[in-house]
């Protein structure tokens, strides 16, 4: 009998690639987003740190459910600002979630940054938790560039102005499967199935 695993995310594309990677990894694992419990409310992230906001959805469902949790939080971290919008990434203009500000207030504040210095990287950490208490963290980081105006119409966030090493497009002007293939969630997905597979047998 499989494994129930939740993940704490309403979005389902975010549960299809966990369950894609869990699947490539031979894992016997059934894999549920967080609305298969609604009445679980979303949980504050109040954390100082990308691996804090994970654990603390991820034990949060842990204990709500009984089952084992898997959390992720993720960002932008720019070289020159000292690894900011980091945890803020996704409210960096007050609002959360409002993608355009962010990204409008991000180019502003870049502006007088020569290419040379537009290193960033885009940061996941992926926590498990057992009901139990056990926790593990994996991480991974899309190393890039800053362009200094969007391109692409795909992807999210700051997709549209992060050049990762080694490519000409932006995270935005690249499929879903070439993105998630590279991507920092995805890196932090693989490492986080042995850990699976590890303490879930």
């Amino acid at each position: 009998m499989s494994t129930r695993l939740i993940l704490a995310t309403r979005n389902q594309h975010k549960v299809a690639e966990l369950r894609a990677i869990l699947g490539e990894a031979g894992l016997d694992v059934e894999l549920v987003g967080a609305d298969a419990y609604p009445e679980i409310p979303d949980v504050p992230e109040t954390g100082v740190t990308f691996a804090e906001n994970a654990l603390l959805k991820a034990h949060a469902l842990a204990r709500a459910t009984g089952l084992p949790a898997v959390a992720d939080d993720s960002g932008l971290c720019v070289d020159v600002l000292n690894g900011a919008p980091g945890i803020f990434s996704a409210r960096w203009a007050g609002k959360h979630g409002d993608d355009l500000a962010n990204l409008d207030l991000l180019l502003a504040q870049l502006s007088d940054i020569a290419e040379p210095h537009r290193g960033a990287h885009f940061f996941c950490a992926a926590a498990l938790a057992l009901p139990d208490g056990t926790e593990r963290v994996v991480e991974g980081r899309l190393l890039g560039t800053l362009r200094t105006a969007p391109a692409g119409t795909h992807g999210f966030g700051y997709d549209p102005i992060l050049q990762p090493l080694g490519e000409t497009r932006t995270c935005a002007e690249m499929t879903a499967e070439e993105k998630n293939a590279i991507s920092h969630r995805g890196q932090a997905f693989r490492a986080l199935a042995p850990v699976v597979k590890d303490l879930l047998g």
